[in-house]
């Protein structure tokens, strides 16, 4: 009996089609990747001998070959966000590294990638459509960006460099991560607990029982306060002892900087690397090579946005705290204007509170989720024309509280499903919210008989469970969470594009991928909108006028400090991996104080270690991409303001503008470059008129 006969049973290797979720378990995972990867390595070498440069006999087999794997992988990702278990961590540990040498191992592949630049080069080229040369053209560039082009000792020197910066970017996380751990404060006495909420004194008594204290509670102490964001956070907005916020923000800002847990000297290591990466690549810095596959054209269009935001920022952050001190002086809090970082957050959080008078709790019951969703479903039907029905029980589930849905046509025909899973499951499922991919949309052909694939999402929030009879209720955060990954998954199931590696979200620059689903948010500030969700869940009353007002109000407190912010660290980032030389004779943290000069309105103390806490460039994947949290808000604002422009109020505009923006920025994907798709929807390139006009930093005109 051959081994496939055996093993043609293991659920993760049905290679297509939805996953049955009821079936997979973690044993199945080893076996399933030790007998695929071993058949698509010998399907590539086979493609390898025989490559022709066509579509057809090169892309279309490359594509089922890694539709295969990204099926199958997809899935394992997908449960260890999911459902994770100690089990599942084993084996997906067991196989991480050889899928990751198997992509490497295709991306390095010289056969195809000059299979790839002779079909750019035949005369056929002219006859693909823009998707289809979009394609060819990331699969060049990517190739070229892997290292294919390179020759023996170069070669070999990149993929050392590859794995030392993957060393490196583990250390320096484990690091920050002992660092943040490895502090505490211990508090015992009332006084040294005096303005904590409830969530916090039981959050710092659980950790004081988890540190050995087991008799520790919420009301008597002892309450262990951590520089973890969920305790650090609260207690710098909250706490009145001075004294105590002094010592929490100095600890905080030095962590990873000195001892056995220094990441000075790794920061330095990684910059030096990436620069040699580049330059074995043909780049003068580290920061061309990541503007090569983004959105942006080159590095002076980047600090030239930067610069437009700062300046519209910079005046504002610095009334805004004059404005904090004068607030907190006549509270009689402070000596002559004597705030200090640690001052910051407490204050803006008790002027927020005076100004607007209302607390994220207080709104929760407004927004139960079902309601929510209605909201959510009844616009989106309203700008795009689709109608969103509950598919429950079509689908396998991976928990039964999770849920699918249908999403179909103006004539009814379903387009595309997706995934809901909505609560937090603390023991098995990661924090935060985020959309995948299940299945691409794509064009499929099985027997002769070519039929479209429909695309399927993930979306995945953590919110309250349902309690005791009551439903999921949201705080406002967390509707608009709901929103944003709702667009991203709009951008994947809306999308025409019939190739895979262009549908939907699929080879969208990063700088622009954010578009859809930070367009989405806006909404949640729309009066229709959210007076057509906003209900109180048990009398039925609609959220009073004063604070849908205030929700208004609020949204731009201090949005010059919190937009100066952002400019700071993305100057920074650029400024690192553009300019920065080791035989500069200055160190990075000298750098950041120069910056910081024209970037913070209250410089960084002498002791300020943030780049040795700067985990998204130093081990996360946004190194020199950093400003792509603001670039892609100038699009999304931008393109919201194209219904503003039209009104808000005028139904058949509305529909008009919802359709031009579905037919371009949600159908095209990654089929054409987002500034073509951006002026294909707005007529022109984009402005950051209108988020600066949202952001309250310039008067609406």
């Amino acid at each position: 009996m051959s081994t496939n006969a055996i093993l043609s049973d293991n659920p993760l290797l049905k290679g297509s089609g939805l996953p049955s979720f009821g079936e997979i378990k973690a044993e199945d995972v080893v076996p399933a990747f030790n007998q695929l990867l071993a058949e698509l390595d010998q399907e590539l070498s086979t493609l390898e001998a025989n490559v022709q440069p066509t579509w057809s006999s090169l892309v279309e087999p490359l594509e089922k070959l890694t539709d295969r794997l990204n099926w199958s992988w997809g899935i394992v990702n997908h449960l260890m966000g999911v459902k994770n278990s100690s089990e599942l961590r084993e084996a997906y540990e067991t196989v991480q590294p050889q899928v990751v040498q198997f992509s490497n191992k295709l991306g390095q592949s010289q056969p195809i990638y000059n299979a790839f630049k002779a079909l750019r080069a035949s005369e056929t080229w002219a006859k693909l459509n823009s998707a289809q040369q979009r394609i060819v053209e990331a699969a060049i560039r990517d190739a070229e960006l892997s290292g294919v082009g390179l020759l023996f000792e170069a070669k070999e020197r990149f993929n050392a460099i590859q794995m030392e910066l993957a060393e490196l970017s583990t250390k320096f996380s484990n690091h920050l991560l002992d660092a943040t751990k490895a502090f505490s404060m211990t508090l015992t006495t009332p006084e040294e607990i005096d303005g904590l909420p409830s969530s916090l004194l039981s959050l710092a008594a659980q950790a004081a029982r988890a540190a050995g204290e087991e008799n520790a509670t919420p009301e008597n102490g002892p309450w262990r306060i951590t520089l973890d964001s969920p305790s650090y956070a609260p207690f710098m907005q909250h706490s009145t002892r001075r004294d105590l916020r002094e010592k929490l923000y100095r600890a905080f800002i030095s962590r990873a900087s000195s001892g056995e847990l220094d990441n000075n000297p790794l920061i330095e290591r990684i910059l030096e690397l990436r620069q040699e990466l580049a330059e074995l690549l043909g780049f003068k810095t580290f920061a061309e090579l990541s503007l090569a596959s983004k959105m942006a054209p080159n590095v002076q269009a980047v600090e030239s946005l930067l610069e437009e935001m700062r300046r519209a920022s910079y005046d504002s952050a610095i009334k805004e705290l004059e404005e904090l001190k004068a607030f907190a002086t006549s509270k009689g809090a402070l000596e002559a204007n004597d705030l200090q970082h640690w001052d910051i957050s407490f204050w803006a959080e008790r002027q927020r509170e005076e100004k607007f008078a209302f607390t994220a709790e207080e709104l929760r019951p407004y927004f139960p989720l079902p309601q929510v969703l209605d909201g959510l479903f009844r616009l989106v039907q309203r700008l795009f024309g689709v109608t969103i029905t509950p598919a429950d029980g079509q689908a396998p589930v991976w928990h039964e509280d999770v849920r699918y849905f249908q999403i179909a046509d103006e004539t009814g025909h379903p387009i595309a499903y997706f995934y809901l899973d909505s609560y937090s499951r603390p023991e098995e499922k990661r924090g935060g919210a985020w959309m995948d991919i299940c299945i691409n949309r794509g064009k499929v052909t099985e027997n002769g008989v070519t039929t479209t694939r429909l695309p399927v999402a993930y979306l995945v929030c953590n919110q309250t469970p349902p309690i005791g009879g009551q439903p999921s209720l949201m705080t406002f955060y967390e509707v608009e969470t709901l929103f944003h990954e709702f667009g991203h998954g709009l951008h994947h199931m809306l999308t025409k594009v019939d190739y895979a590696g262009a549908a939907g979200i699929n080879n969208v620059e990063w700088d622009a991928v954010e578009l859809p689903s930070q367009f989405m948010e806006n909404w949640c500030y729309d009066r229709p909108t959210l007076f057509g969700m906003a209900k109180h869940y048990e009398t039925g009353e609609l959220l009073p006028e004063h604070y849908y007002q205030k929700l208004l109000a609020a949204k731009n407190y201090m949005s010059g400090s919190a937009t100066l912010r952002q400019i700071h660290f993305s100057s920074l980032d650029i400024e690192l991996h553009h300019r920065y030389r080791q035989d500069s004779g200055e160190t990075p943290k000298n750098v950041r104080d120069r910056l910081a000069k024209t970037t913070t309105v209250l410089p960084p103390l002498p002791e300020d270690s943030f780049l040795c806490a700067f985990g998204h460039i130093f081990s996360g994947g946004y190194a020199a991409g950093y400003y792509s949290y603001k670039w892609a808000e100038v699009l999304s604002a931008d393109a919201f303001a194209a219904f503003e422009e039209v009104g808000l109020d005028d139904e058949q505009a509305v529909k008009a503008t919802g359709k031009r923006y579905r037919d371009t920025v949600l159908a095209l994907g990654g089929s054409k470059h987002p500034m073509e798709v951006f002026k294909s929807f707005r007529g022109r390139e984009p402005s950051t008129e209108p988020l600066l006009r949202h952001n309250g930093l310039i008067a609406a005109a």
